[in-house]
């Protein structure tokens, strides 16, 4: 997988890029206005979320897949007065605006921020409703991509993306298949209450965090092997999965907290959320993390339990799984869940193996 930077520039070009950002910024410092303005992308903690996942579009979509591009251009352009309605990383994206206004408050002149980035393939015609609805809600998301059509996934790391959220499943793995943290977001089917002062974000273990190695053995070998394994390999860290630089780019913003002594009032909490069983298969887990460098704020081990109502407890802003049937039973119970198509789960659903399609010779 990538680095938490996947795109840095070259050691000799970084003196002409710094000056070049300086009398940027310098220029807009200059300007008058209560607007923050974005981070530099190098220093940055980067989200990038689609159209569909930062609004709810499902009659926009509906227009485009009955009745063509054209007509939904023009639905688009006709309504771009009206404000889209937040979709299911709303909550997410002002969680992360939440964190940044307390960034600020310690660090007045850090650029070590989220910058939120709209990434969709809308055209540009789209895009005066999509600010002027992003300006409705006074959301903070100033960088734009807007690719008339075409995929934005070449994009994710010129603009050096941490995470990548969107409707689409294929978009989505092509990102993780670049190195890319990334998600499919799901709407949850009730609504509950979330934290206005916390961003909480909710990770599965395997094939999430961590790779898919353990998984394969499960699925492979059933669990009494798999408990064998994990005692004989628990001090041999696991490999790492498509998330993990995103846990470690929240870390290192919770440290920024730390460093002044607000671990307490940290408004950055963490969760580790595993069907592993913690006396047969838990140790490995907290080892790797530790071999890692990164803390989780709470570790939950349910033993093969559902996790729909635990997360209900949580309630978190968002719930990563590589298992669509953990999705299912969290957004049932009002968890915005993500899937993360990630690994051998993907050829499974509840236990049982997929029939694949067969290939073409």
């Amino acid at each position: 997988m990538s680095d938490m930077k996947p795109n840095e520039a070259p050691e000799g070009d970084e003196n002409g890029e710094e000056k070049d950002w300086a009398a940027a910024k310098a220029f807009f410092e200059n300007l008058k206005t209560n607007k923050p303005r974005p981070p530099k992308p190098r220093y940055a903690v980067t989200i990038a979320v689609s159209s569909r996942t930062l609004f709810n579009m499902v009659a926009e979509r509906k227009i485009y897949e009955e009745d063509g591009m054209e007509k939904y251009v023009a639905y688009q352009v006709e309504h771009e007065n009206e404000p889209l309605k937040p979709g299911a990383a709303f909550p997410f994206v002002k969680a992360l605006m939440t964190v940044n206004a307390r960034l600020r408050e310690l660090y007045p002149d850090s650029e070590e921020l989220f910058d939120i980035v709209l990434m969709t393939n809308n055209h540009a015609q789209v895009g005066v409703r999509l600010i002027n609805s992003i300006n409705h809600y006074d959301l903070t998301i100033e960088r734009f991509c807007m690719t008339g059509g075409q995929s934005p996934i070449g994009y994710l790391k010129a603009y050096m993306t941490n995470l990548y959220l969107s409707k689409d499943s294929e978009k989505v793995t092509e990102a993780i298949e670049e190195g890319i943290a990334a998600a499919t977001m799901f709407m949850p089917e009730t609504e509950i209450k979330l934290s206005d002062t916390q961003l909480r974000v909710a990770f599965d273990g395997d094939a999430v965090l961590f790779s898919d190695e353990s998984e394969i053995i499960v699925k492979q070998h059933g669990l009494d092997t798999f408990f064998e394994h994990e005692r004989e390999f628990e001090n041999k860290p696991l490999a790492q999965g498509p998330l993990k630089c995103f846990l470690e780019a929240l870390g290192k913003l919770q440290r920024k907290f730390y460093a002044k002594n607000e671990r307490m009032n940290c408004p950055i909490r963490t969760f580790l959320v595993t069907a592993r069983s913690a006396a047969s298969s838990g140790a490995r887990v907290l080892k790797t993390l530790r071999s890692w460098g990164l803390e989780i704020d709470e570790a939950l081990f349910l033993a093969g339990a559902p996790k729909g109502p635990l997360l209900e407890k949580i309630k978190p802003h968002i719930f990563f799984d590589d298992q669509m049937f953990h999705i299912e039973g969290a957004k049932e119970l009002g968890t915005i869940a993500a899937h993360v198509p990630y690994g051998i789960g993907q050829k499974y659903h509840r236990g049982k193996l997929i029939e694949q399609p067969a290939k073409d010779k």
